[in-house]
């Protein structure tokens, strides 16, 4: 896989359009920095509080976008190198994130935060790698 380091992680700021009945909020384009291709987008809700950790994809290069709520995102690579990251109503920003690089997220809005992932390639079980919530060090307060 070659060394991967979160110094490749790309944060790009997102536009926020106000209109007449509610907001356009931009995802994605694909002359945007960090878009490889399209293989799926989907959405996930995360519970005030609850932690989803931690999880590494081997092919699949992620685009995180967080339009309702506020989502703590943190990032380890293989050096163990941490970078944290906010992202929500607040911070409307876009993630890109290589393969190869360990990452979880902490819902912080209540009741819910929405998260879309718009990656390169369809999910496969096959190309992810999963630990433990507390087998990596990370302190998510």
């Amino acid at each position: 896989m070659g060394a991967i380091s979160v110094s490749q992680i790309i944060v790009s700021p997102l536009l926020r359009i106000p209109a007449s009945g509610g907001d356009v909020m931009h995802g994605l384009k694909r002359t945007d920095p960090g878009y490889v291709d399209f293989g799926e987008s989907y959405f996930s809700l995360i519970e005030a509080g609850a932690v989803k950790a931690w999880k590494r994809h081997l092919r699949m290069t992620l685009n995180l976008v967080v339009p309702v709520g506020s989502v703590l995102f943190a990032f380890v690579d293989e050096d163990r190198r941490t970078l944290k990251q906010m992202a929500g109503e607040k911070s409307y920003v876009r993630i890109t994130v290589p393969p190869g690089i360990w990452f979880g997220f902490k819902g912080l809005a209540k009741p819910y935060s929405l998260l879309m992932n718009v990656a390169d390639i369809p999910h496969d079980p096959k190309e992810i790698e999963r630990k433990k919530v507390n087998s990596l060090e990370f302190e998510w307060d």
